[in-house]
């Protein structure tokens, strides 16, 4: 691990808080950010939230005010998570002559997922509203000297093209009606950034997962170096069956997954529902979701000058379950 030169600033990467509030003010003030006229910050580091601050947990609208007035005053970045796109799309109503009245079908998985948010905001529309326009202004993804930042997953080939048409790295509302047309190029921009990558499982199987939906596709690494099974390549909560994980990939599946090579910089990603001892996926990639709103731990990676990342590096917060006595906290355990 590199030692931090004098006088560098440091950069300190958070997972997905899922509006886990008062978890997120215990990480903050252990990494030693405090508040100045309201606002958290910090004298030599920067927060990068990593998105996916909204949806599932108590304190959603605290959580924005939160990490916008740290945006808004300098002392924090932030990536657009795949929550906060779903809200885009959920709340803006479809152009003329479309077959749908939103972007987003209000179908009983997607009222589920978005009901903690709009019940939070139900006495302040206008808040809501706003934070809807302000989630127009979250970056896809982060290039921050030395290393990078996207919720789910960097595809060099996506990002570059998205970079030279879009003129960087926001969206606009052009850009979100096109991305409901899930094989148009942005609509891939959005699957592949803020989902990451998948394949489908073979012959028609589905697993149903914790959360009891059933998924007939398995989330895949992007970063597997010459998978030769699917066990190689799952990237996920929910394990796949011993006998699909040990199945061969076919050379047509090869080819879907992607690849970050070991040369590439530093890459930091969200989503995952990660559980256990923080620590890199690889030298050069590192999730830091760790299902804070699950009873699971709020992380962050304190990133200074290092080009390989190392597990001394995790810092995180515990969040308990409501039965296991604590003096904090325990209002981000509520039953989800």
């Amino acid at each position: 691990m590199s030692v931090k030169r004098s006088g560098s600033r440091g950069y300190d990467i958070i997972g997905d808080i899922h509006g886990c509030a008062h978890t997120l003010q215990a990480l903050l003030e252990q990494m030693g950010y405090r508040k100045v006229n309201g606002v958290y910050e910090h004298k030599r580091r920067q927060a990068i939230f990593i998105g996916d601050i909204i949806d599932r947990g108590p304190r959603i609208r605290e959580s924005l005010h939160m990490v916008r007035d740290m945006v808004e005053h300098g002392s924090a970045q932030i990536t657009m998570g795949n929550h906060e796109y779903n809200a885009l799309g959920y709340c803006t109503r479809a152009r003329p002559g479309s077959d749908r009245k939103f972007l987003r079908e209000h179908n009983p998985r997607h009222d589920r997922l978005i009901r903690e948010t709009l019940d939070q905001f139900e006495h302040h529309p206008h808040e809501w509203n706003e934070f809807l326009e302000w989630f127009y202004t979250l970056p896809l993804f982060l290039e921050v000297e030395h290393f990078r930042v996207v919720h789910a997953c960097w595809d060099s080939r996506l990002i570059d093209q998205f970079k030279a048409t879009q003129s960087g790295n926001l969206i606009d509302e052009d850009f979100l009606h096109a991305s409901s047309v899930l094989d148009s190029f942005a609509g891939q921009v959005m699957d592949r950034l803020l989902r990451g990558t998948d394949l489908r499982l073979p012959d028609g199987l589905h697993i149903e997962g914790k959360d009891g939906f059933v998924r007939r596709f398995f989330r895949t690494k992007f970063w597997a170096e010459n998978p030769q099974t699917y066990n190689d390549v799952v990237f996920q909560p929910d394990p796949l069956p011993e006998h699909i994980a040990n199945r061969p990939l076919s050379d047509a599946e090869k080819k879907k997954i992607i690849a970050y090579p070991p040369t590439e910089p530093p890459v930091f990603v969200g989503h995952y529902w990660r559980e256990g001892r923080p620590a890199p996926l690889k030298p050069n990639v590192a999730c830091i979701d760790y299902s804070a709103v699950k009873y699971g731990r709020l992380v962050a990676y304190r990133m200074d000058d290092e080009r390989q990342l190392s597990a001394d590096k995790f810092v995180w917060v515990n969040v308990p379950r409501p039965e296991l006595p604590s003096d904090s906290q325990t209002e981000d355990s509520l039953t989800r």
